[in-house]
């Protein structure tokens, strides 16, 4: 789907407080209020816009530690059968295929250390799993929002902002 300046315009300010009126929005980008709607409605429809969620730190909800995984399977494991298993453990945030020596890259949260280790003995075990590297995330350098801009479409720019302390 190919998005004008206004779509942009307004995932971008949905993007930064998807709690916004339209009418708000509208102000923001030079719409009226139904005219807003109905590009959301649109955005909606075709898939541009999947929802509306609130951005959780995830240490307020206990998960205080990080850890990304590396997965090497056996054989020719497909990447569904990996998604489907990995899919049963909660701690795990997100799972991607990627190039290299690994087969895929697991971003794990967890309460501490310990709970780490007990997560990733668990994906161990499953049947196709013939081994996994480990790194825990020691700090945050850059957290990048989604930005919408015409010359770089869905990347943030690394600024002061950006980076965290």
């Amino acid at each position: 789907m190919e998005l004008d300046r206004l779509d942009r315009d307004i995932i971008g300010a949905l993007v930064e407080d998807a709690r916004a009126t339209y009418a708000e929005i509208g102000q923001r980008v030079g719409l009226s209020a139904s005219a807003v709607k109905r590009r959301v409605d649109r955005l909606r429809e075709t898939g541009a816009i999947t929802g509306f969620t609130a951005r959780v730190e995830p240490a307020a909800l206990g998960w205080t530690t990080e850890a990304y995984v590396e997965l090497y399977c056996a054989g020719k494991t497909s990447p569904s059968e990996i998604g489907v298993a990995i899919g049963r453990h909660p701690e795990v945030v997100s799972a991607c295929t990627i190039t290299g020596e690994a087969d895929a890259l697991l971003h794990i949260r967890a309460t501490d250390v310990r709970h780490v280790e007990r997560v990733i003995e668990r994906i161990a075990a499953e049947p196709f799993v013939v081994r996994t590297k480990s790194s825990i995330v020691l700090s945050r350098l850059i957290e990048a929002p989604l930005v919408t801009s015409r010359s770089e479409p869905f990347i943030a720019p690394h600024n002061e902002s950006t980076f965290l302390a």
